[in-house]
């Protein structure tokens, strides 16, 4: 097995830099792939409640027969959920779904403006209880990092965004460093709209790696974690298979230069 390399979070605790991301995956499928990823060497885990499959998740957890201090597990409070004491019962219903004894770290999923502060606070409650052992934020652009100052007493371990080449947040990145927060990506492969890229297809040649390879290689040597998404067994193993090569400072400099500004998801910044 390969060596998945680590970050340590602004709490001392420490996270797989790799993941699998859940999404949109459901009933055996989603507890198939985390077997999977499990099995191929994954550690860290992202699910959500919006993605309606906590309950496999957790089951594939437990399946795998890996000590459960070994496996991160990620999850977020849904946009309907949030609110101070809905915050409270969303953690509680997704701990039980999961059937595990913990979580390693909850996000709150989009920073919903009537609610946003509210959720954070119940997010520090969680936290300093001791129920959780990590908390952070996902779609939280430079604006809504600078907002969360004026009321949180803790630092969010993890902003997880919307990252990638295409996307590359150099400014948020920068910011994040700055703050001690660890940034993640999500959908960082861009669910594949550029994997022709001829700038990106050069480069998988030259390293005898794929566009995918090159990708998430790259947001590694930029101190970024990401969870691809994928439930086909291949792709989990080939987005794992980047431990053994490392692009060179030119070519990182070269793929920089590849930002378009392309989003797959919605831009946070609606919600501001």
């Amino acid at each position: 097995m390969q060596n998945q390399l680590y970050t340590t979070l602004n709490n001392g605790n420490q996270m797989p830099l790799l993941g699998l991301g859940v999404y949109d995956m459901y009933n055996r499928e989603a507890e198939q792939a985390v077997l999977w990823a499990l099995e191929t060497g994954y550690r860290l885990i992202d699910t959500a409640e919006m993605y309606k499959n906590e309950t496999e998740i957790g089951n594939a957890v437990r399946e795998s027969g890996i000590k459960r201090s070994d496996i991160f597990v990620t999850t977020k409070v849904n946009n309907g959920d949030q609110g101070f004491d809905k915050t409270l019962r969303a953690f509680d219903e997704s701990l039980k779904k999961l059937n595990i004894d913990y979580i390693d770290l909850y996000l709150v999923h989009w920073p919903i403006k009537a609610t946003r502060k509210d959720t954070w606070l119940a997010l520090e409650k969680i936290y300093t209880e001791g129920r959780v052992k990590a908390i952070g934020v996902a779609n939280y652009l430079v604006p809504f990092l600078t907002e969360l100052e004026s009321y949180a007493s803790i630092i969010p371990a993890v902003n997880q965004v919307e990252f990638s080449p295409y996307l590359y947040l150099k400014d948020l990145a920068e910011v994040c460093k700055q703050k001690k927060i660890q940034l993640q990506a999500y959908t960082p492969l861009v669910r594949g709209m550029r994997m022709n890229d001829r700038k990106l297809q050069s480069l998988a040649q030259k390293y005898n790696k794929t566009p995918a390879q090159i990708i998430l290689r790259w947001a590694l040597q930029h101190g970024v974690s990401s969870i691809p998404k994928s439930a086909n067994l291949q792709r989990i193993k080939e987005n794992f298979d980047i431990f053994d090569f490392e692009v060179s400072q030119t070519d990182m400099s070269f793929i920089d230069t590849f930002n378009e500004n392309l989003r797959v998801v919605e831009d946070p910044m609606d919600l501001f």
